[in-house]
């Protein structure tokens, strides 16, 4: 980003007192708060659609959200003299949530469902009927993804000399996959049954990254990836990176399934949905996919030790799948 913002944060009502790179963008200290400019290259009815339900959120009592700021012509989105696009929202620079903090963990996810409770009373509008905010669901993804674990392993059977990252492959890789399969196949048997008053608006990209906390209340930023679909899934996306720290801890997991559940309960669909999730073998899929799609004649060490690791966790994660299935 060059200079530019500067005449792009004078077409905005109030006065800019500092400006630091952050984020890939520019953290802005004005005279109406701390706010965030960054480069847009997206639809100005994206743009409407989470203004929209972010002002909507806020009188739901979810106060802390990164809300876009008009500029003085009234528009969401500003051009700077060379023709790129910029868009401002509020911003916020307190700390992402504490993985290693499991009764922080639990703070969160309570928040987790409160969002999802609040994006609930958002009414749908027809002008949302955009392919970015009505995506198909989880289970064709995993079909797209089962095609390419599929292809890495045709790709590696058929090296004469293989490294130790392609060893390891070939040696585990038919339990990995036929997780993968059955994973696909039950969520897209519980998609098909799936009644249209249980889609919802989701974040969609809900992880630490982008649940900030200030003492005992949650910040949601980043609603770029927000669309109608399972909110469940936000669930799963928040908790998979809790349990991969946590070593599948049993105990965590089903504290986090009960920390949501006070707030707002789960369905018997619910906790299918969650098993079939974490069933699907996603950071494997995602150690082949980077091996397929980088220099396949150096797999760095590190690649190697994530799949090892892999193996000597599916005890527990097998132990938390079946507490899943149980409760």
């Amino acid at each position: 980003m060059n200079d530019n913002y500067l005449e792009v944060l004078q077409q905005y009502d109030g006065e800019t007192i500092e400006v630091r790179r952050g984020r890939g963008a520019w953290i802005c200290e004005r005279s109406d708060g701390r706010k965030l400019l960054r480069e847009y290259r997206g639809s100005v009815r994206r743009l409407e659609f989470e203004e929209t339900v972010l002002a909507k959120l806020q009188t739901q009592g979810i106060r802390l959200v990164d809300q876009y700021v008009r500029n003085q012509e009234g528009n969401l989105i500003t051009c700077a003299g060379d023709g790129v696009h910029y868009i401002l929202k509020d911003w916020f620079t307190d700390r992402e949530c504490l993985l290693a903090d499991s009764r922080e963990i639990l703070t969160a996810v309570g928040w987790i469902a409160r969002l999802h409770l609040a994006l609930r009373s958002v009414g749908w509008q027809e002008e949302w009927d955009l392919g970015s905010i009505l995506p198909p669901g989880p289970a064709k993804e995993m079909e797209r993804h089962n095609r390419e674990m599929k292809r890495v392993r045709t790709y590696v059977s058929h090296k004469r000399k293989k490294n130790a990252f392609e060893l390891c492959v070939m040696q585990h890789f038919s339990p990995w996959y036929e997780q993968a399969v059955a994973a696909q196949e039950g969520l897209a048997f519980l998609e098909n049954g799936q009644r249209e008053n249980r889609l919802f608006l989701c974040h969609g990209d809900l992880n630490q990254h982008h649940l900030l906390m200030r003492g005992n209340e949650a910040i949601f930023i980043e609603f770029n990836q927000m669309h109608r679909g399972c909110q469940i899934r936000d669930l799963y996306h928040f908790m998979r990176k809790v349990m991969e720290k946590h070593d599948w801890n049993e105990w965590l997991g089903l504290a986090m399934m009960e920390a949501y559940d006070r707030i707002l309960p789960l369905s018997r669909e619910d906790h299918d949905s969650l098993y079939y999730l974490f069933l699907y073998p996603e950071k494997y899929w995602k150690q082949l996919n980077y091996y397929y799609n980088t220099n396949k004649a150096w797999a760095p060490a590190r690649s190697v030790e994530k799949l090892y690791r892999l193996e000597q966790q599916q005890e527990n994660r097998n132990r938390f799948l079946a507490s899943i299935r149980e409760n």
